[in-house]
């Protein structure tokens, strides 16, 4: 199962960073058999300079790469992706062939621009969680949830909350056991 990850100049490292970690350390612990295929997308493969001026090299742009199961949007500073035709049809194109589209912290917002939470409990980081609900009034932000999973749509908090999100995903995917594996594995409280 291909999961993609899409990440942006100013995305927040954990954002992309967590997820990542999650899906590889459930493929070390999957045996010879790995469940996922996670890789990094953006616009180009020239090095993303994330928050904090961490620069990470992607795997494929935006216009070469292979299907995608599960796209997930990183947060960060999401504003310059917004007004990105480019990037939004490109998020509408993934949706329609994706088995699960999720977003972390305010990757939300990316999802809502193209239209793919409308009518749908959502959430993001709390600071932003006034902003996503004035901006998209179509959305039913809840709060105090560190993930949300609608089916297709899963959306999460800010940052950490990400982690907790991808094991949640991995669970579905790949089997509670399989989940409780890895975040025993990387020594993460996952309730």
């Amino acid at each position: 199962m291909n999961v993609g990850i899409y990440i942006y100049d100013n995305a927040e490292v954990l954002d992309f960073s967590g997820p990542f970690e999650v899906f590889s350390t459930a493929n070390r612990i999957s045996g010879p058999t790995e469940p996922f295929k996670v890789f990094l997308l953006a616009e180009d493969t020239k090095p993303v300079i994330a928050r904090g001026g961490f620069s990470v090299n992607p795997d494929y742009a935006l216009d070469q790469h292979p299907g995608i199961d599960v796209l997930i949007i990183a947060g960060g500073v999401h504003a310059d992706q917004l007004i990105k035709p480019a990037v939004i049809d490109w998020v509408v194109k993934q949706a329609e062939r994706a088995r699960i589209v999720a977003s972390v912290c305010t990757g939300a917002f990316i999802l809502a621009e193209a239209e793919l939470l409308s009518g749908l409990d959502v959430t993001t980081h709390w600071e932003d969680l006034a902003e996503l609900a004035s901006r998209y009034p179509e959305l039913r932000v809840v709060e105090g949830r560190r993930w949300v999973d609608t089916g297709r749509c899963v959306t999460s908090g800010g940052i950490s909350a990400g982690i907790d999100m991808s094991l949640h995903l991995v669970s579905r995917l790949g089997g509670m056991a399989l989940a409780k594996l890895t975040a025993s594995q990387m020594e993460f409280d996952w309730p």
